[in-house]
Order: C-alpha cells, then sequence, then structure tokens
C-alpha cells in the first residue's frame, strides 16, 4: 500500500513536471526587420559655366555659284525668290588682295600687269586696246565690317576719277561683298543668280543686245548687284535678287537716290542707271550715259 501510494505520489508529480515544461514559452522568434534604404549622398557635381551666348543673325551656310538655275528662253535663268540667307546678304569677304594697313584707304593705278589680262576677259576682238586699259587696286569696306583690297580693271580715261570715287565710299563706310577681275569662264557658265562682285571692265555686249556694252570699254562700273538688281519687265538680275526690287526696305549695300555712292559717281561725272525707267539697271555706273 505504501509503495502503491509511493508510485501514484510519483505519478503525479511527473505530470505536474510534465505540464509545467510544456508551459515554458519558447525562445522569442526574430521578427522580420523591415528593410531600410540608405542614401549614399555623392559629392556635388561641379557647375557648368552657360554657354557663351551667340549673335542672334543666322549662321550664313551659302555658298555662291554652287546651284546652277534653269534657263529661261531668253537664256536668262529662272527668276526665283531670293533665298532666306540672302534676303538681308551680309556674306564675309574672301581676300584676293592684302587688306589695306590701319584701315585707311590707299589705292593704286598701274599699266595692266600680262597676268591680270590673262586672267581677264580681254581678248583682241575686244573694242579697247589692252594698253588703254588700267589696273586698279582699291581698299574698301565689307559686310564682315573689316578693310579690305579689291582689283579692278577700267579704261586709262577713267582711272584717277574712280579710284577717287570709291576713296568716298570706303569713307562713308559703304560695304561692297567682294571687287575683283572678271574672268572668261564667267562668261559661259551657267546662271546661279547670286553674284554680287563689283566690277567694272567685262568684254560682253550690251545685256540682250549684239552692240558692245560700257563694261566692254571699261567705262562703267557695276557696284554690288545682287544687292541693286537690274529689272526690265518679269527680268530680275541676278535672277534671286527679287527682295532687293524693293527700295523702300533700306539694307547695307543698297545704292540709292542721293546717297553717297551717287554723290560720289556724280562728282567724277557719271552717271547711275538706276535713275532710267526701264531698264532700272541700279548697280550701274557710267562714263558714257549707257
Amino acid at each position: 500500500m505504501r509503495r502503491t501510494a509511493t508510485a501514484a505520489l510519483g505519478a503525479v508529480m511527473a505530470l505536474t513536471l510534465a505540464a509545467c515544461t510544456s508551459e515554458v514559452p519558447s525562445a522569442p522568434q526574430p521578427v522580420a526587420a523591415t528593410p531600410v534604404t540608405t542614401t549614399v549622398s555623392k559629392p556635388p557635381s561641379p557647375v557648368k559655366p552657360a554657354p557663351p551666348k551667340t549673335s542672334s543673325a543666322p549662321v550664313v551656310t551659302w555658298q555662291v555659284g554652287a546651284r546652277p538655275l534653269p534657263l529661261r528662253s531668253d537664256g536668262f535663268g529662272e527668276i526665283e525668290p531670293t533665298p532666306p540667307e540672302l534676303v538681308n546678304r551680309a556674306l564675309p569677304t574672301k581676300d584676293v588682295l592684302p587688306p589695306p594697313a590701319g584701315n585707311a584707304y590707299a589705292s593704286t593705278i598701274s599699266a595692266v600687269p600680262a597676268a591680270v589680262l590673262a586672267r581677264s576677259t580681254w581678248q583682241a576682238a575686244c573694242p579697247v586696246k589692252a594698253t588703254d586699259l588700267r589696273y586698279l587696286t582699291m581698299a574698301f569696306w565689307g559686310f564682315d565690317g573689316r578693310a579690305h583690297t579689291g582689283e579692278m580693271l577700267v579704261n586709262a580715261s577713267g582711272a584717277a576719277g574712280i579710284t577717287k570715287a570709291f576713296g568716298k565710299l570706303f569713307a562713308a563706310h559703304f560695304p561692297l561683298e567682294e571687287m575683283r577681275v572678271t574672268s572668261p569662264a564667267e562668261l559661259t557658265l551657267a546662271p546661279t543668280g547670286d553674284g554680287n562682285s563689283t566690277s567694272a571692265f567685262v568684254c560682253r555686249p550690251a545685256r540682250g543686245q549684239t552692240t558692245w556694252s560700257a563694261h566692254a570699254y571699261g567705262l562703267a562700273v557695276d557696284v554690288n548687284p545682287f544687292c541693286n538688281p537690274y529689272t526690265q519687265g518679269d527680268l530680275v538680275l541676278p535672277e534671286l535678287a527679287s527682295a532687293y526690287v524693293d527700295r523702300s526696305r533700306k539694307r547695307p549695300g543698297m545704292v540709292l537716290a542721293g546717297d553717297a555712292t551717287v554723290r560720289a559717281f556724280a562728282a567724277i561725272g557719271w552717271s547711275w542707271g538706276g535713275a532710267w525707267t526701264s531698264p532700272k539697271d541700279r548697280m550701274h555706273f557710267t562714263a558714257t550715259g549707257h
């Protein structure tokens, strides 16, 4: 009996211990941590300087003489609207001779060098002898605001007067795009309608005629032809210069009635084709009236 009670007591204690053991809390389980994003600060980038301000003037990409025009029945090029790049024409000058020293007006008059005569339009059939021409060099202001030196062939009788007239244009800062001797190739090239060379002697007939032009004698000068186009009827020369037919819209390089250019040539006895009724030759100054 005693053994039975003892056994029973042991059983009760075992059950009690077992129950206590089952109630002991288990080790706490790890809680999933909320991911934390760590931002690593980068050193500040160096501040880039603002780009330099550029001129509002458009970049000129026009290449003179690059595109031949289709021909009209009269042999001139088709008259086309003025390209946007040439509406306010101000192309830079390509130097053919050293610029004048100190940006001062300078000119020379000499017999025509053989090399210059060879690259000109002169030939034995021209109405003037080579010995009756003179080779001029004269300073002029370009549309680029720089002083340049140009060249020209003129009749000996007008050489001194021409250098004086262009001296007055230089003093007035009247801009010219280029001034050079016309080459023989230019007489037969397909028209491109965008030329603007100031020149004098060219051995060719008058426009649309078979008689010699005053240019063929060296007794006429064309000033900035593109800025001062020739017009007759529907013909505009150069063919792309229609934007300059309206003379009320004044732009650099234009010859206008009573301006410094007209006065300079009038002072040496030359008349202006822009005063004619038809044709109206705004580029043209002549010693012969033609």
